[in-house]
């Protein structure tokens, strides 16, 4: 092939890339946009104080009421549990797999957990409803087991993939002198993993826990589903919640086009956004920093 058609066809790739960057960047900042517009015409109507701390959300009662609080804790209650369950399964698992499994064992474990993220999220749902809350039900003794306890079982099945690809990474990016060193003062392998492994790739397994939590703040058929969505204030992990993302899912498709309602409902969005928006650059801060530790 001739240079110039060669530097014709870089040319024609780099513009095809050029152009893609610049679409994605232009669709994500018209999401943006388009939520900062729509809840500006929101905070015009209602105080953002009063929205963010208002402990009623009612917004097609007579008396309409636009506050989140008790759907920004149900999904920090969801969310914490799932976390609470995730984190140390997670880590357990990702440290079994990097020092302990044997290359068959870890052969047939990683793709059944890769596997496990590809489950649609109402399929995770559905066994909430079918299997877990029935179950959750009969043993606390109430008349469903839809609550916030479910989510969080749920969201923490979710998640687990996530936490535990990432944080194996992390463990297998830590070199293997550091361990040697270890054996080398008289210390056991269990006592490496804690004491040396572990803590050498705490960045990494930051980053894990951040990406976890990212997902289950955005999931939104799994909580829909399972947690019963009564939008009260949440009273503890066997009451029924409502969380931002089941909320926008619930009301967007029946709410009058340009209300206070319809302007709410992006409100939360924006909200949900900037939660998730911090959350995933604290992950990549603890990636880049991970990173950055292994090439040193």
């Amino acid at each position: 092939m001739k240079l110039a058609a060669r530097e014709k066809i870089d040319d024609a790739v780099k513009l095809l890339f050029r152009t893609t960057g610049l679409l994605v960047i232009a669709i994500l900042g018209g999401i943006f946009f388009m939520l900062i517009w729509n809840s500006v015409a929101f905070f015009l109507k209602i105080k953002p104080l009063d929205f963010i701390t208002g402990t009623q959300w009612n917004p097609s009662g007579s008396n309409a009421e636009y506050g989140i609080l008790p759907l920004l804790v149900s999904t920090c209650l969801v969310t914490l549990g799932a976390m609470t369950i995730a984190i140390p399964l997670g880590i357990g698992t990702a440290a079994f797999l990097s020092e302990y499994a044997g290359k068959r064992l870890k052969s047939i474990l990683k793709p059944v957990i890769e596997m496990l993220a590809a489950v649609p999220s109402v399929a995770i749902g559905f066994l909430g409803i079918v299997i877990l809350g029935p179950g959750i039900a009969e043993l606390t003794g109430q008349s469903n087991g839809l609550n916030a306890l479910n989510g969080a079982i749920l969201l923490a099945v979710m998640a687990l993939p996530t936490i535990i690809t990432v944080t194996e990474d992390a463990l297998h990016g830590v070199p293997q002198s550091y361990r040697e060193a270890s054996y080398g003062v008289g210390a056991n392998k269990w006592q490496t993993l804690i004491r040396v492994t572990i803590p050498a790739a705490a960045p990494g397994i930051l980053a894990a826990v951040m990406l976890g939590v990212g997902r289950a703040i955005g999931e939104t058929m799994t909580v829909l589903m399972a947690t019963g969505n009564a939008s009260a204030f949440p009273k503890g992990f066997f009451h029924s919640v409502r969380t931002i993302t089941a909320t926008i899912a619930i009301e967007m498709g029946e709410v009058p086009y340009q209300t206070t309602h319809y302007y709410a409902l992006f409100a939360i969005a924006a909200v949900l956004f900037l939660i998730t928006l911090a959350v995933n650059l604290i992950g990549e801060y603890f990636v880049n920093k991970f990173r950055k530790y292994q090439a040193a």
